[in-house]
């Protein structure tokens, strides 16, 4: 009995023992993170970034070196390294103001964003729902179409007389201009994009009695949208090319005029950094738009 006892102690004491030592094992696996659940790292492939940045750089530095090769003996041409100087001058104090026409070119910049801005708005405003009745109903399109492709071609300058007889001011001519010129591509687009939607959908719509307002909100905007998009990226950059232009004519403050003004005061260096302004500001306009659109890619 005695014996018995003894083996059932000893039992019960390595059970224990096993337990805790059972338990201290399972303490850490618990505690330690998953590490098959972590996301892998992905690999970066280098090959890929040099082919996507060196290729850039080499041909801004192809243009610079030509550039500084045939300054490189002087005239009224300016180098590379002097528009640098003269840039980093200008660009210290862009928001200066000396009076009404003599301001930065900062203040420059913004006006003809603004013009930009409400010339392309009011475009889009009508432009839009213009092209959806368009690619809705074949009456409308065949009506118009022929007036839009007729207009379509006229140069901006054209149209900068017609608002400054109707306006009297120079800056609703502006404005005018950017708004006869950007709505065109905002029309043909959406028009297209109208004609482009199935006509399955249609049919759907026509069998469960939808309204005008429907259709157009439920069936058609979604997959006219990316058809949209592409005619209001095409329109930002028509309305920044003609503001431009039509500054330069018009007067006052803008880049357009300020480029003007500056080479009548033969500062060819100022004319060289407002070109590469006119530009980045347009490509990041252009790169917005770009970004915008991805949201609404679907099929």
């Amino acid at each position: 009995m005695t014996s018995t006892t003894t083996f059932h102690a000893q039992w019960a004491a390595g059970a224990d023992e096993r337990r805790s030592v059972a338990e201290a094992k399972a303490v850490p696996a618990a505690a330690m993170p998953d590490l098959a659940a972590r996301p892998k790292r992905i690999p970066i492939d280098w090959r890929a970034v040099a082919l996507t940045v060196f290729p850039p750089l080499f041909g801004f530095g192809l243009l610079i070196g030509i550039w500084a090769l045939l300054t490189m003996n002087g005239g009224s041409f300016p180098t590379p390294a002097a528009t640098w100087d003269a840039a980093v001058k200008l660009f210290a104090d862009p928001f200066y103001r000396n009076g009404p026409n003599d301001q930065g070119i900062g203040w420059n910049i913004l006006y003809s964003l603004q013009r930009v801005g409400l010339g392309f708005g009011l475009a889009a405003l009508v432009g839009i729902p213009l092209g959806f009745l368009i690619g809705r109903f074949t009456v409308l399109n065949r009506m118009v179409s022929p007036i839009i492709s007729l207009l379509k071609p006229v140069s901006p300058l054209a149209w900068l007389p017609i608002g400054l007889l109707v306006f009297k001011s120079a800056n609703p001519a502006a404005i005018w201009t950017i708004f006869i010129c950007s709505i065109w591509p905002m029309v043909i687009n959406t028009a297209v994009g109208v004609q482009k939607v199935p006509e399955d959908y249609l049919n759907v719509a026509r069998v469960l009695r939808l309204s005008e307002w429907r259709i157009a909100t439920r069936i058609l905007l979604p997959s006219v949208m990316p058809y949209l998009l592409t005619g209001v990226r095409l329109s930002v950059g028509t309305a920044w090319l003609v503001i431009v232009a039509a500054e330069m004519l018009t007067g006052g403050v803008g880049i357009g005029f300020w480029v003007w003004d500056e080479w009548n005061n033969l500062n060819v260096a100022h004319i060289l950094i407002a070109i590469f302004v006119i530009g980045a500001v347009g490509l990041a306009l252009e790169w917005l738009l770009i970004s915008l659109a991805r949201r609404f890619e679907f099929s």
